[in-house]
């Protein structure tokens, strides 16, 4: 994704290389890196980790190559893989091998001696040909009965999903190759004392030295950011988070929080301004199951969709408190919310009045305090059965929220702006749905701007659905835009108020049989 665009046009930049530009890294970088590795040290292990690795650790759907892929371990010749947020797995990882170590000769690499061992740490992937079956593995289809049949790729994914959503996950099995790659189930999700520790080792907050003196786009968006918790229970069809990351919050302490942000105030460009405080989602701060023996027997990949989980504490008052926490420093001057906020929780009421309170709270003081102009959420869509498949809330509770958000704007004098992001070409969406998307938000006069064409990527609900045909939760078709043609067709719509779009979308409304919403988008003749 860093190097091409959703139309499989190079990018002109790459936000995370110097001065970015875009042809320092090679397509495939843990690949590449890999193979380059064990060609010049054979014996020595090579430990996969990362995004990249961690979304293809199993059969997968390449966007770019327009193929399924095998497990990622099996192209770049890698010993294992930790998937996932890494801290416990690597631990123990270096801890097995330190302690296998002291009984070694000086011929015999202890990552060899100790392999047995460390293929029942958790969190890990590898790939066998020696391997023993256990009666509550979850044995997935072969990589190359997925090749010949995608409805088999659709259905193992929702094995994937599910247990990378649990609390207590099965081990996962897939042949290929003649071979069993193997995937053992996660950690449990880290405590908060777990997690502060990993956030308060002593980083430099900088980019390498040898890149002194020049600009890294990415570092320079994220540098006065802070990071609270971990974790999404959005469960959004289109995202990786809950893959790589799981679905349980694990939050930061109050304490390594404004720890973090004193060592931020101290950077010698800081001027007052926090660009974030949040998290993988806003507002998901100390949120968890009331009772947690239910969600250690839960597999439901989202918490919120299709309904808020009544197990949910939706309980605002964590987040206020560190919000004023932090505000209350006398080096801050404005702590801003970056990260997307779930307008679908500030909607959602709970049995408890107290929780009620808070939430009302907490949505007029982000729109009073926390908001730098234009305050940024997803509704991705209007469509209700697109937004289905997407696992977002109703289109409604867009238009709630707005009434709320120009509400508090008005009672403090302030002219702040909502900007909402859409989707075109997402599994389940057709051209008639973006063209009464395109009606509806002009409704409610926007020109949109922060809008994106669906990019599939492995380990999602989304891309299944878009490469099999098929959901993987019901096995039932489910269309999808895939011709350059197509998608530009959807995308068109997003800006039907640019002249030069007029006639294109005038001409594609009569060809789909909806010349009724020329008038609706243009004015009557």
């Amino acid at each position: 994704m860093n190097k091409y665009t959703a139309n499989k046009r190079l990018r002109s930049d790459d936000a995370y290389t110097p001065d970015g530009r875009p042809d320092m890294r090679p397509e495939y970088p843990s690949i590449v890196y890999s193979q380059i590795l064990k060609k010049l040290y054979p014996d020595v292990p090579v430990i996969l980790g990362g995004i990249e690795a961690s979304m293809r650790r199993l059969s997968h759907y390449d966007y770019w190559q327009d193929q399924l892929k095998k497990s990622i371990l099996c192209e770049s010749g890698a010993d294992m893989l930790i998937y996932g947020m890494g801290e416990k797995p690597i631990c123990e990882l270096v801890r097995r091998l330190t302690t296998h170590n002291e009984y070694r000769d000086s011929t015999t690499s202890p990552f060899n001696i100790c392999r047995s061992s460390l293929t029942t740490i958790p969190q890990i992937a590898y790939l066998t040909d020696e391997y023993e079956p256990d009666e509550q593995d979850i044995a997935l289809h072969s990589h190359e009965e997925c090749l010949a049949d995608k409805k088999k790729q659709s259905a193992n994914f929702r094995h994937i999903e599910e247990e990378s959503n649990k609390y207590a996950a099965a081990r996962i099995i897939q042949a290929v190759d003649n071979k069993v790659v193997v995937v053992n189930p996660p950690y449990p999700p880290m405590t908060q004392e777990e997690l502060d520790h990993s956030f308060d080792l002593p980083y430099t907050r900088l980019p390498h030295p040898k890149y002194k003196g020049k600009r890294i786009p990415a570092y320079d968006m994220i540098k006065f950011s802070i990071n609270i918790h971990r974790g999404c229970f959005g469960g959004c069809a289109f995202c990786t988070i809950s893959a790589h990351q799981g679905k349980f919050i694990v939050s930061r302490s109050k304490e390594s929080i404004l720890k973090e942000v004193k060592e931020v105030v101290q950077l010698p460009d800081f001027k007052g301004n926090l660009s974030d405080l949040g998290g993988p989602s806003a507002n998901m701060y100390k949120m968890g199951g009331k009772n947690l023996a239910l969600c250690k027997h839960c597999k439901r990949p989202s918490c919120i969709h299709p309904k808020v989980c009544p197990n949910l504490n939706t309980d605002h008052r964590p987040l206020l408190d560190i919000y004023h926490a932090v505000d209350s420093l006398p080096e801050i001057k404005r702590s801003f919310i970056g990260s997307g906020v779930r307008y679908d929780l500030l909607l959602h009421q709970s049995k408890d009045p107290s929780v009620n309170k808070s939430t009302a709270e907490y949505t007029r003081e982000l729109i009073a305090r926390h908001v730098s102009g234009r305050l940024k959420v997803a509704p991705e869509h209007t469509s209700d059965r697109v937004l289905s498949i997407m696992r977002k809330p109703a289109f409604s509770q867009f238009g709630e929220f707005k009434k709320i958000f120009d509400r508090i704007n008005r009672e403090l004098g302030l002219r702040q702006q909502l900007i909402p992001y859409f989707i075109s070409s997402h599994p389940g969406c057709r051209e008639e749905d973006m063209a009464e998307l395109a009606v509806i938000t002009k409704r409610q006069d926007f020109h949109l701007e922060q809008v994106q064409d669906f990019t599939p990527t492995p380990m999602t609900v989304a891309t299944e659905a878009w490469y099999t045909g098929f959901h993987p939760y019901t096995l039932e078709p489910v269309f999808s835009a895939k011709t350059q043609r197509e998608k530009l067709a959807q995308r068109q719509f997003f800006f039907w108020y640019k002249p030069e779009e007029r006639r294109n979308i005038i001409n594609e409304l009569r060809r789909i049989g909806r010349a009724d919403l020329i008038d609706k988008l243009y004015g009557k003749r």
